[in-house]
């Protein structure tokens, strides 16, 4: 039995210890790598997290992607599938399992040329080339359709098929060039600057057939679409089956969804346009048909309203005219006259109530009424008051010192006229005046008694 002798400064891992530190390392020292290989032993969990693992021909490596990674994933992931991950290194730790987390996957092949076709795709369209409003109308009737296609490829017998069948009457030119391969994208661009350049044509068809998106690449390429943006004749892009989208279709005028529809959209159909012309040639005969009409009827009564407007018919109205106005004239004469009159002998009578003989008759009726009723007031007031006086002097008649006297009595007064009633009235030698009914006596006082 061997005894190893450790030193005290020797460092001693646990199991667990270990496997962390070399997750640390690990995570430390790699940061996101990109890698690709062949999957296998492809797990999805209940949990819905994927194990896998990533191999080549030589070497294998652990793999786990969890579920929030993949919601950007447009397929299942399969055994024998060829994929690209974005991943990074860790350590499974309970089992010390060195393992990559992936958080993003495409299928490689085409999935690395889909994520090209993105990026051109976002580049472009910040850039403008897609905007609706750069994008130039297609000629209603092409006076010369340019195709730009593979000279011997089906999209081009079919094209020519739609157009000798809908608008025969336009020339057609072809402008061949590659539509797959290395070369193809450069050889497209310059078949549509050598339209543009030659001016023969005012549409241009910009065409292949349906094929991967490998074979469909050279119009995925921005030399192409630049070569389309730049395009001074309007382009219909008619690439590949309707399920297929290429840059070219986003930077076109007008995308077809095959090289049919293309054709289709670049020129009209001449059946329709016989039917067109036809329903319009009937709209005309009947618009002439409903002119001769409205005008035969425009001129029934423009020949009615000319004899209505005849010289002799005008001067016979106007003669009508005339009698009735004078009829009218006179009628208003007379009225006015009428009205003069009454209001002229309103004038007289309002003026004879107002003459001055007529008032100076009334006042003066007035004035020997009221002299009669002043004469009348005047004897009665003097029959009145002879009445008064005559009851008066009745009266004073029985109360006067007069008749007193003449029953044999009379009136003493003194000096002053004052009547005397008592003997010490006076004094001894006073004179005093005694009053009879026929003259008067002045006495003096001897003696009073």
């Amino acid at each position: 039995m061997t005894i190893i002798d450790l030193e005290e400064s020797t460092e001693i891992y646990t199991v667990s210890e270990f496997n962390a530190d070399v997750r640390d390392v690990l995570e430390d020292n790699f940061d996101q790598i990109w890698i690709e290989g062949e999957i296998s032993n492809f797990v999805a969990a209940g949990s819905g997290h994927w194990y896998f693992s990533l191999k080549d021909a030589d070497a294998q490596v652990r793999c786990a992607m969890f579920k929030g990674s993949q919601r950007k994933i447009g397929f299942t992931p399969k055994n024998g599938l060829h994929v690209l991950l974005r991943a990074r290194v860790s350590l499974y730790e309970p089992r010390g399992d060195f393992q990559l987390i992936a958080d993003f996957m495409e299928e490689r092949g085409e999935g690395k040329l889909r994520r090209a076709f993105e990026a051109l795709k976002k580049k472009l369209e910040a850039a403008g080339w897609f905007d609706e409003l750069r994008k130039k109308e297609i000629p209603e009737f092409p006076k010369c359709i340019g195709v730009v296609t593979s000279p011997t490829g089906a999209a081009i017998r079919d094209i020519l098929h739609v157009l000798k069948r809908r608008y025969p009457s336009a020339p057609i030119i072809i402008y061949p060039t590659l539509v797959q391969g290395d070369t193809a994208a450069p050889a497209i661009a310059k078949a549509i600057h050598t339209a543009n350049e030659r001016k023969e044509c005012d549409v241009l068809i910009v065409a292949r057939g349906g094929g991967s998106l490998e074979d469909l690449w050279p119009f995925n390429e921005e030399i192409t679409a630049k070569a389309i943006y730049e395009s001074k004749l309007p382009v219909i892009s008619g690439v590949g089956h309707e399920i297929d989208f290429t840059i070219a279709d986003f930077v076109a005028d007008v995308r077809a969804p095959t090289p049919s529809a293309a054709a289709e959209i670049a020129v009209p159909d001449r059946n329709e346009l016989l039917q067109t012309l036809l329903s319009q040639g009937q709209q005309v005969v009947r618009f002439i048909r409903q002119r001769l009409t409205a005008d035969k009827q425009n001129l029934a009564w423009m020949q009615k309203h000319l004899q209505q407007q005849h010289p002799k018919r005008r001067i016979i109205e106007k003669m009508q005219q005339l009698d009735f106005c004078e009829a009218r004239f006179v009628q208003l004469q007379n009225q006015m006259l009428n009205r003069l009159q009454m209001k002229t002998s309103a004038f007289a009578t309002r003026l004879h109530q107002v003459t001055p003989h007529l008032q100076i008759q009334r006042i003066q009726q007035r004035l020997q009424q009221q002299s009669h009723q002043l004469t009348t007031l005047i004897h009665n007031d003097i029959n009145i008051k002879h009445s008064q006086l005559a009851h008066a002097a009745a009266t004073l008649d029985g109360i006067s010192p007069l008749a007193t006297l003449k029953r044999g009595y009379s009136i003493a007064t003194d000096s002053n006229d004052k009547i005397l009633h008592r003997a010490d009235d006076v004094n001894k030698g006073d004179n005093i005046k005694v009053k009879l009914l026929q003259g008067a006596l002045v006495c003096r006082v001897e003696e009073k008694a």
